[in-house]
């Protein structure tokens, strides 16, 4: 399979194409005065180039964003491995819902071109499924897009969540609905995913095409060497069950040292989760005396929260300090960014 290879049961908004005749679509997009089609026009004349890379930009979440190069035939690998673990078979119906500015949004793309699926595409929006009523048999979105069609949910058998953590106000809300949802753990530098849990379920389980072990540090190292020929190390603090399965634990450069004890912010914020129901974070703001100390923001408007909310949290993890902020800041592709929701 090479990046020239169309399934012949590929479908782009219902229509069959070859490659001259998808080549041709590209250049019509392209004169479009909607930006993702500009965008789909431009990843299809990539795709189907010379080339044997694709420029993708990162996400900027931990550091500026930059500039990569994804190579095709890693793409390709990542795109077989979804569609193995995933079990998503020719003739499915997908839709694209998500910019192909982001690696996201791309590999939705390739997927349904290798893998024969008949392909949607709508405007990227929070709510994408609102003005249709389509069954789709598998589809990708951001975590803010969930929250805003849990209603039109059952119009899914397959929902993968990606771009950002998935909150645990949103997880209980989605283990209500009969769609099979997939949280998803993965970055540019690894062409999407490369593990992915049940919405409910404490475990990642890797892809086919993907090991992993720990560094000194207790965060995770990926070995997919179809995607990166070297490891890739993050900054991911995980509990490894075994070569297959972790549980994410939270970010290295998260964790808050309070008065010498480590705190893992991303687990307070599960220990919350069903008694704050604005969106919130817990971080890290310096302190003379303690070094660190615990604050909790919250996407809202002031108002007093009862003490028994912290009734589960051990001492430390307590916070010091309660914020409200109107709207939490965040990277393009819905990731909060920390540090700056911090005064």
């Amino acid at each position: 399979m090479n990046n020239n290879y169309i399934h012949p049961q590929f479908k782009l908004n219902g229509v069959p194409h070859t490659v001259e005749s998808l080549k041709h679509e590209a250049l019509l997009l392209l004169q479009s005065p909607e930006e993702h089609l500009r965008d789909l026009g431009q990843l299809i004349g990539d795709w189907l180039d010379e080339k044997k890379h694709i420029v993708q930009r990162t996400s900027g979440t931990t550091g500026p964003p930059k500039e990569i190069e994804l190579n095709k035939m890693a793409m390709i690998a990542s795109a077989e491995a979804t569609v193995t673990f995933f079990d998503v078979r020719p003739g499915s119906k997908a839709l694209l819902c998500m910019s192909t500015q982001f690696v996201g949004g791309k590999l939705m793309f390739i997927r349904a071109l290798l893998f024969g699926w008949e392909l949607d595409v709508c405007k990227p929006s929070a709510c994408p499924l609102a003005h249709t009523a389509t069954h789709y048999n598998f589809v990708a979105m951001v975590p803010m897009q969930v929250e805003n069609s849990l209603k039109e949910m059952n119009q899914i058998d397959i929902l993968i969540i990606g771009g950002a953590k998935v909150s645990p106000v949103l997880a209980q809300k989605l283990l209500e609905k009969n769609t099979q949802v997939y949280e998803t753990y993965g970055m540019t530098e690894t062409i999407t995913h490369i593990a992915a849990k049940k919405i409910g379920t404490p475990y990642f389980e890797v892809l086919p095409h993907a090991n992993i072990q720990t560094d000194e540090r207790g965060c995770l190292v990926i070995h997919a060497p179809a995607i990166n020929p070297n490891p890739i190390v993050t900054n991911d603090l995980v509990q490894l069950i075994n070569n297959r399965t972790f549980e994410w634990l939270g970010r290295f450069d998260n964790v808050i040292n309070s008065g010498g004890v480590k705190l893992f912010p991303e687990q307070i914020e599960q220990k919350l989760a069903d008694k704050i129901k604005s969106r919130f974070f817990i971080g890290g703001k310096a302190d003379d005396y303690f070094g660190t100390i615990v604050v909790l923001v919250i996407e809202s408007e002031p108002y007093t929260l009862d003490e028994d909310v912290f009734e589960g949290l051990a001492k430390y993890e307590r916070p010091k300090e309660i914020q409200f902020v109107e709207q939490l800041i965040e990277t393009e592709s819905g990731k909060v960014i920390r540090s700056k929701n911090i005064n």
